[in-house]
């Protein structure tokens, strides 16, 4: 009787039994998923754009984009050193002035833009000074605004910001913008800002020649300690996740890579509200901040009814979700944009919303 041969398997030096029930593979290997290249099992696989699935091995050519997550053999890197595949390159536009890949929001390079213009009385982008609060509360806000300028009105628009705002606010860099600044205020209730701020002061900005377009954007912070309990913080995060089609019209910007409705950051709220930092601060609602939540939906202006709507949308919704109850939500639909908007009706003060609703079709 002639003896059997041994049959090593295919993915290691393991020897089977002559048997062919084995298909060639061992227990271990044979649980393991097969690189598409050199069809060897592993433990690890790497999806490429194309969608193949290579091993450690066959992927050391390619890098990893960091927009799509996939590995690709032709990258470029943005000048935030973020990696792109060559199908996500395009997505981003040209410096200007060295062409090289922008992040999102930008109109020039880092370098380029300070080159284009610059103003030691804009802070760093790291400048945070001790809060100095207005109002009575308990909610506060605070708003950033990014502004462009061209290079030549720069020292006049600082100039202007600096003499209206005085102690309500400071101005920061911010490599997103390029030449220009962004104008950051100190916490204020919303009936101080809207009958303290100088309003005036960005269609003044405008007729100096600062501008805003799609690279730039208003951030709204709402202070945590607003809330009354965790409770009322998931309500609110809920309220503005399950009408993101709606707050995405009073925004005019659509959701983006800098401030996304992530499905996992909407799905773990409860964490969130209770102390979790949640998924990076690109979110539509950013937690990292220690004290604040930041909402980063909406787009920049200088039209004073826009960024009024903007710290109303906040600040209503706040406070429309601190007597949300459990029946209002299941009977009376209190988690629907009509039921809000019939609410904000009753609410003179919020008037600059209302209107900035009815100008764009979304105020029911």
């Amino acid at each position: 009787m002639p003896v059997s041969a041994d049959v090593q398997c295919r993915g290691c030096p393991a020897v089977l039994p002559d048997d062919p029930s084995h298909s060639g593979w061992c227990q271990d290997c044979g649980s393991w998923r097969v690189c598409e290249e050199c069809e060897r099992p592993t433990e690890d696989l790497y999806t490429t754009v194309s969608c193949t699935e290579l091993c450690e091995d066959c992927c050391a050519g390619y890098s990893l984009c960091d927009r799509c997550d996939r590995y690709d053999e032709t990258t470029y890197t943005l000048d935030n050193d973020d990696i792109v595949c060559d199908g996500c390159s395009t997505h981003y536009d040209e410096c200007g002035n060295c062409y090289s890949l922008l992040a999102d929001r930008h109109t020039n390079c880092q370098s380029c833009g300070h080159a284009n213009g610059s103003d030691d009385r804009i802070h760093d982008y790291y400048y945070k000074p001790a809060p100095r609060f207005h109002g009575r509360g308990p909610v506060f806000l605070g708003f950033e605004l990014e502004i462009k300028t061209p290079p030549r009105v720069l020292s006049a628009c600082v100039d202007l910001a600096l003499d209206q705002l005085g102690g309500l606010g400071y101005l920061k860099e911010d490599s997103s913008i390029g030449c220009g600044f962004e104008l950051v205020t100190h916490p204020m209730d919303y009936t101080y800002a809207f009958e303290r701020f100088p309003w005036s002061l960005l269609p003044a900005l405008a007729g100096e020649g600062a501008y805003t377009d799609r690279h730039v954007g208003l951030h709204v912070h709402v202070s945590r300690a607003g809330f009354c309990s965790p409770v009322h913080a998931y309500r609110w995060f809920k309220l503005l996740y399950r009408n993101q089609a709606r707050a995405t019209v009073l925004a005019r910007r659509d959701p983006s890579s800098w401030a996304s409705f992530d499905l996992r950051a909407r799905s773990h709220t409860a964490d969130i509200v209770k102390g979790d930092r949640g998924f990076g601060r690109f979110q539509a609602i950013n937690a990292e901040p220690e004290h604040t939540y930041e909402v980063r939906i909406f787009a920049s202006s200088l039209r004073p009814q826009q960024v009024q709507a903007a710290l109303g949308f906040v600040d209503a919704t706040v406070e429309y979700t601190r007597t949300l109850t459990s029946g209002d939500i299941a009977r009376r639909r209190g988690w629907e944009w009509t039921a809000f908007t019939a609410w904000l009706r009753t609410r003179p003060d919020y008037a600059p919303l209302l209107i900035e609703l009815e100008d764009l079709a979304c105020a029911s």
